[in-house]
């Protein structure tokens, strides 16, 4: 009787301590942000920018220079996104396509970037500050590696690209 309630007891200390271990699916999204973070991408979990989506979901940014912003526009999976919205490549619909058309040196690269996204990739945005990915981090780090010059080649290739005049500040005579 000694015996089990000295087991029961230790059941009951090392139970809370399994539950703050962290789940494998846990130790390959700290993995995947950590590396990906030392690459100079910012990651933050947001609402992203779907029709009726509640919750959050991790946004992955490639930051624009100050001096050279990017264009506006927005890019939903056809699976996220209504029948209404212009097509524009590979499953993918403008949600805010950009004011003016987007030049070869950085289409070419956003279209094959977006043929290889995996599927719970759902929205790619650009603002004037950043280039967003939004998607569930279904890929290890080693294999997410594998896109990182792609948005970086993109993310080149759009800044400096911004729908408005950069404002520039006023000199003195």
């Amino acid at each position: 009787m000694e015996w089990l309630i000295i087991v029961l007891i230790l059941m009951f200390v090392i139970a809370p301590v399994m539950w703050l271990k962290p789940s494998p699916r846990q130790k390959r999204h700290a993995a995947l942000r950590s590396q990906t973070s030392k690459q100079g991408v910012s990651i933050k979990l947001e609402k992203p920018p779907l029709h009726n989506f509640k919750g959050t979901m991790p946004a992955y940014r490639w930051h624009y220079p100050q001096e050279g912003p990017g264009p506006d526009f927005l890019l939903v999976r056809d699976s996220n996104a209504s029948e209404a919205l212009a097509p524009f490549h590979a499953g993918w619909r403008w949600r805010i396509a950009p004011l003016r058309p987007l030049p070869d040196d950085a289409a070419i690269p956003l279209k094959a970037l977006l043929e290889r996204l995996p599927q719970d990739a759902l929205v790619v945005q650009s603002t004037p500050y950043a280039l967003t990915l939004w998607w569930w981090e279904s890929q290890t780090a080693e294999r997410f590696a594998t896109y990182l010059p792609d948005f970086q080649q993109l993310r080149n290739s759009l800044q400096g690209r911004a729908d408005q005049p950069v404002n520039q500040p006023l000199r003195g005579a």
